[in-house]
């Protein structure tokens, strides 16, 4: 069923238009992700779908009372309450409905006859009402959804208004989840997310009941979640049938079709043209030649294929070769002003090693890459760089610019030295090209600013590269740009990315990072997990071959109390026999002497002890059952 659909949407700003001719239709279990070069009006895109921007032209029908919700990339929510009362405040309605069932409950001891039955059936079709709605599970819901983005229930009276920006981006989303709409829209759900959370969250959305359409540059996310994806343009949103992986193949391929296609139909538009200029002119030809001619009148010409646009050249080399060993830590401890966050970290980094740290949020992951660079002392330990080692460092937060240069000025400061056409090619190859180069530092998009950064750092030639987050703000051709280039360097790596991605391109050693200290896997990203999960096999099957050995004497032990219990039941099991045939053998006699007599008191006292005997008959008999079945 098509729960929403546009129509030759088109937008423009100030008189220049951003995309035209946008057609899209989403079903009720669409998983579709939205793609396209940074500025191509993705967001834009999504705030129109959703009703928060109008159109310059066409338009958007919905399902009626189609449920909808919205993330956009810097979603925040201000709310008095705390976390756990702002997620139960979701199920309002079923919580009202439960009060009502617990009323109804209390009212059933006062009622009787028809007003009891009457009041019985509506408790049975609102309790129904009530379990499909899911309201003996929205506990436990709640607990799921908070614990898996990373709220813990030490943090579930915590006030809203006390949450970082990230923090409070991640309780939106997981209250969107909680409301499961039929609809769910999110523009850049990964930011904010730890790579363990992302996992949690991807399995969630595989599994989720409504529609979807996402907006990210988490290509491995991407290709876990969507089966469909849109590609914007400026002038057509192209739909793809699979993931992010398939929809690179199938762009390549449609991209090669259109250009055998033009360059064919251009060899007959030349082939016909020739033969008009040719043959126009003679009385012999020229009904041929004018055929041909009307042939090219009417033909549907093909628009030149327009190719990929126009990718960064990223390069990284070293000036100079370091020696074997490049960076040692020995029982490393990490923290500030005496709070460890984890230890004991050890490594041992060779030549030519691409290295990926990873860890939960909050473990010390950019702390240890500021420990090496000397921005922050080790607790504890010992760190030895190698011989000839130069270090090259990438900050997130990229505090190494100076917001009042201009872009040319950035990298010229910094090396005095180099001709201004060499500064200039390399900020071209970093995409910064014309007029892009007199821009300031303060001026730039985040993604911009990243390309600037990663331009400075290249031009040092240094052996050993310390990033941190690299792809942050990057669209995902330049991420793949950035992934060839460190593919191809021909120095040392050690990086922290949250892109999963990025790290089973580029590192070749995993090194995760935990309280307890730190574990290096010899692989990939997908390495490291399938390592991962055969340990955590091998623990759970060690456990549970120590929970058998120790068995034997648990079992005796229970054997015996078991055994003890069993005795115990048919003994009194075969009391309550001897009562139950006793009191038989008492009704009958009573029955028998209530057919010798006429006296009406007589009768009454007959009766009287038929009925206590029979009610002592009954209440054995319920014992006789129950005991029965616990001997069984």
């Amino acid at each position: 069923m098509i729960i929403l659909q546009a129509n030759k949407l088109e937008r423009s700003f100030a008189g220049e238009l951003l995309f035209d001719n946008i057609n899209l239709q989403i079903d009720e279990r669409d998983r579709i992700a939205l793609v396209g070069k940074n500025g191509a009006g993705k967001s834009t895109l999504l705030k129109i779908l959703v009703g928060e921007e109008e159109p310059s032209a066409g338009e958007i029908n919905r399902k009626r009372d189609l449920s909808l919700s919205y993330l956009a990339q810097d979603s925040r929510f201000e709310s008095s309450k705390t976390i756990y009362e702002e997620m139960l405040a979701v199920f309002r309605d079923l919580r009202k409905q439960e009060k009502q069932l617990r009323k109804m409950e209390e009212q059933m001891g006062s009622l009787a006859g028809s007003e009891l039955d009457k009041l019985m059936s509506q408790y049975d079709q609102l309790s129904e009402d009530f379990r499909q709605a899911g309201g003996f599970s929205y506990e436990a819901d709640i607990r799921a959804i908070l614990n898996g983005f990373k709220f813990d229930e030490t943090m579930w009276d915590m006030k809203i208004s006390e949450l970082s920006g990230g923090q409070n981006t991640r309780l939106a989303l997981a209250k969107m989840l909680l409301e499961r709409p039929q609809l769910l829209v999110l523009d850049e759900p990964t930011n904010h997310l730890d790579i363990e959370t992302i996992a949690w969250l991807e399995n969630y959305l595989t599994n989720y009941k409504g529609a979807l359409l996402i907006v990210s540059h988490d290509r491995y996310f991407l290709d876990k979640v969507a089966t469909v994806t849109l590609d914007l343009t400026k002038h057509s949103l192209d739909r793809y049938v699979g993931n992010y992986s398939n929809f690179v193949s199938q762009k390549e391929q449609k991209l090669l079709t259109a250009v055998k296609n033009y360059e064919k139909q251009q060899k007959e538009i030349a082939a016909l043209e020739d033969f008009v200029n040719r043959n126009l002119v003679r009385a012999s030809t020229t009904k041929r030649a004018q055929s041909r001619r009307k042939q090219l009148e009417k033909m549907d010409r093909l628009d030149k294929p327009g190719g990929r646009d126009k990718s960064a050249n990223m390069t990284f080399k070293a000036d100079k070769v370091s020696g074997n060993v490049v960076l040692k830590l020995e029982d490393a401890a990490i923290g500030y002003e005496g709070q460890i966050l984890s230890a004991p970290i050890n490594l041992d980094l060779r030549k030519l090693g691409a290295v990926a740290i990873v860890g939960p949020n909050g473990i010390g992951k950019t702390t240890l890459i500021k420990s090496i660079v000397g921005q922050l002392p080790f607790i504890k330990g010992s760190q030895h760089l190698g011989a000839n080692v130069e270090l090259g460092y990438y900050d997130q937060s990229q505090s190494h610019l100076t917001p009042t240069n201009s872009v040319l000025d950035e990298l010229w400061n910094d090396f005095k030295l180099t001709p201004e056409v060499e500064i200039r090619n390399r900020l071209g190859a970093f995409l910064f090209s014309g007029d892009d180069v007199k821009k300031s530092v303060a001026m730039l998009s985040g993604g911009e600013r990243a390309r600037l950064l990663l331009a400075k750092l290249s031009m040092e030639n240094n052996n050993f590269l310390i990033l941190d987050e690299p792809t942050n703000h990057l669209d995902i051709d330049s991420k793949e740009v950035l992934e060839q280039a460190l593919i191809d360097f021909d120095g040392t790596l050690l990086f922290v990315s949250h892109d999963r991605y990025f790290i089973n391109r580029v590192a070749t050693q995993v090194l995760e990072i935990s309280e307890t200290g730190s574990k290096l896997y010899l692989g990939d990203y997908d390495y490291y997990l399938e390592k991962k999960a055969e340990q955590e096999a091998l623990q759970e099957e060690e456990r549970q071959e120590q929970s058998q050995e120790e068995a034997p004497s648990n079992d005796y032990q229970l054997q015996k109390a078991n055994q003890k219990e069993q005795r115990k039941l048919l003994r009194r099991l075969e009391n309550l026999e001897s009562q139950i045939e006793q009191i038989e053998t008492e009704l009958a006699e009573v029955s028998q002497l209530m057919t010798t007599t006429n006296n009406a008191d007589q009768l009454m006292t007959y009766q009287a002890q038929i009925d206590d005997l029979t009610k002592q008959q009954e209440n054995l008999m319920e014992e006789w059952e129950e005991v029965s079945e616990r001997v069984e």
